[in-house]
């Protein structure tokens, strides 16, 4: 399968800082490929990198054969890029806005008119068409804005944190949104915090301070440790954490002031822990793994510390 992506090493430093140490993955063509991390991660800056909107220190990125640092405008001919601040003009309608979006390509006349009633009635806002963007819900709106991302034809959709400012009404809209993207064999790269919006992807690559902790098929990543995941919320974690590794061996930690243990069978050891601690228990959850509780594995931290 050829790559529409290939990310090589890539190294971006902010004067002392660096943003981006090392990153290396590959996105095929047709894929859903999805960017994971925590704010501060990396990702953005990544997504600006293959944006063409900044230049990497270190390394290489091409975008269907192309270099993004040698050859920007041959990129930009291949993406449609779609980005977390919204780029509607407020005070055109839906249809404005794509005509508008298609005369900047080149695009006129009855093709253009066709191509963008195409595309507003496969993201299902042709009924708004000639509403004014102003009027519309931030998850129609996010609609418009893929939909002009695609109205060139591009290999590649490229979106920066899709689902920010969105309700979770809107937020599940955009996954159906990008299912149905995925279902179409359209290339898409995106960015996100939201784990139900990583788990849509065909794969992910999680990142934590500008390196790749994880990368592969989410049901994969969370399967990987074959435990399951109990979360204990107690009147004192630190001293019950203490307690259940002197009693049964098992590593727990503490996050977000509950106690996290990763252990097989976990229905079963759920009984001996309220009976060995009787009154220190006030609630148990016991789950299988997330992307969360990858990203936790691999870095030691909380996704949102």
């Amino acid at each position: 399968m050829t790559n529409a992506i290939e990310v090589r090493a890539l190294e971006r430093d902010f004067g002392d800082r660096k943003a981006l140490a090392g990153v290396t993955f590959e996105v095929r063509e047709g894929e859903a490929f999805g960017l994971l991390g925590p704010n501060g991660g990396g990702k953005s800056t990544l997504f600006r990198i293959l944006a063409t909107l900044l230049p990497p220190t270190r390394g290489s990125a091409l975008v269907m054969g192309h270099d993004v640092t040698r050859e920007p405008a041959e990129v930009r001919r291949q993406i449609g890029v779609v980005f977390q601040s919204t780029s509607t003009d407020k005070k055109l309608t839906a249809m404005e806005n794509l005509l508008y979006q298609g005369a900047m390509y080149g695009m006129s006349g009855e093709a253009l008119r066709s191509r963008a009633t195409e595309l507003l009635a496969r993201f299902g806002v042709l009924d708004r068409a000639k509403d004014y963007c102003e009027k519309l819900s931030g998850g129609l709106r996010r609609r418009v804005e893929i939909a002009k991302g695609m109205l060139h034809g591009p290999k590649v959709l490229m979106l920066d944190e899709p689902s920010s400012g969105l309700d979770v009404g809107a937020r599940r809209e955009l996954r159906e949104v990008l299912a149905g993207l995925k279902k179409d064999g359209t290339t898409v790269l995106l960015t996100t915090h939201f784990m139900e919006e990583a788990n849509v992807c065909d794969r992910v690559a999680i990142l934590d301070r500008g390196k790749v902790v994880a990368l592969g098929k989410p049901e994969s990543l969370c399967a990987e440790s074959g435990q399951d995941v109990i979360r204990v919320r107690a009147k004192d974690p630190e001293k019950l954490r203490a307690a259940v590794a002197s009693k049964f061996g098992a590593t727990a930690t503490v996050f977000d002031h509950e106690l996290r243990i990763e252990r097989s069978q976990g229905h079963e050891f759920v009984p001996q822990l309220v009976e060995s601690f009787p009154g220190q228990v006030e609630a148990v959850t016991v789950s299988k793994p997330t992307l969360e509780d990858v990203f936790i594995r691999r870095t030691g931290r909380a996704f949102t510390e």
